[in-house]
């Protein structure tokens, strides 16, 4: 089966729920309920902290709230899906209520199909739908909107970087495609950090106008990684001017979502970018 077609409008659906990018980049709130996250492990992992912390991402101007509950840091240990489920649902039950959608950020098709249950709209998948087999059908039957992330087992300096995300990409929408997946139901993530070099981030953020040739909206996820801590020597709490200044570079590729930690902060630099972006 050939790969999807690109959406015909700037509008991403997740269950019903259009989410206009149409000159506007949608900025995605980062909620992590896990211990050992590596830029805010342990800030939301008690549920009141959660809540309040998903309170003050609204608040602040974020457009969707993802919610992960599995560390995918460099290194990180695997959790076993008991415990992904112990630690997303309570979360996302209680603020399914919210005037903005809720993601989740999982790898796992059985910790998806129960969150969707629960209350997100959004499959934020970091193998891209191309790790866990089952994944495209449970975000097909629920009518979700995925974020399909490239990535890869392990890094290979020699691959040309750009080819294989758009290589990877089409297999993810044959795959969508096959599933009943929708068009308008798909952006597409690079993947910084994933399975990539420090050169070959740098590559992938520098080709995200090639990478977008493919015709659906794209996420970029930069916020406190390592990259920036590479360029200049941070902490990630420390890397804040670095990831707007790689988030102000996706947003004039034409990125039309940004996922971060520091929401208030990326609002303004979003509003700033898109104002400049629209007058020339």
């Amino acid at each position: 089966m050939a790969a999807l077609p690109p959406p015909t409008d700037r509008l991403f659906d997740a269950r019903g729920r259009r989410l206009d990018y149409a000159g506007r980049t949608l900025i995605m709130g980062i909620l992590n309920v896990t211990p050992d996250s590596f830029s805010d492990g342990g800030r939301s992992a008690a549920l009141d902290d959660a809540v309040a912390n998903a309170h003050r991402l609204v608040a602040e101007g974020a457009d969707i709230l993802d919610i992960g509950g599995e560390s995918t840091r460099p290194g990180h240990t695997p959790v076993p899906m008991e415990e992904e489920l112990r630690r997303v649902l309570p979360a996302i039950e209680a603020l399914a209520g919210l005037p903005v959608p809720i993601s989740i950020d999982t790898q796992k098709a059985a910790v998806a199909e129960a969150a969707l249950k629960a209350g997100a709209v959004i499959v934020n998948d970091i193998w891209g739908l191309m790790g866990d087999p089952d994944m495209a059908r449970v975000a097909a039957a629920h009518e979700a909107g995925v974020v399909a992330m490239h990535n890869r087992a392990s890094v290979d300096p020699t691959v040309d970087i750009v080819a294989d995300i758009i290589a990877f990409f089409e297999q993810a929408l044959e795959r969508a495609a096959r599933a009943g997946i929708r068009p308008d139901r798909i952006a597409l993530d690079p993947g910084i950090g994933f399975g990539k070099s420090f050169e070959q981030n740098l590559k992938a953020i520098g080709s995200l106008a090639e990478i977008g040739k493919l015709g659906f909206p794209l996420l970029l996820g930069t916020s406190r990684k390592s990259l920036i801590g590479k360029v200049i020597e941070t902490t990630p709490a420390e890397r804040l001017p670095g990831t707007i200044a790689s988030n102000v570079i996706g947003i004039m590729a034409g990125c039309a979502m940004i996922r971060v930690h520091d929401v208030a902060a990326h609002v303004q630099a979003a509003r700033v970018t898109e104002a400049i972006r629209g007058a020339t």
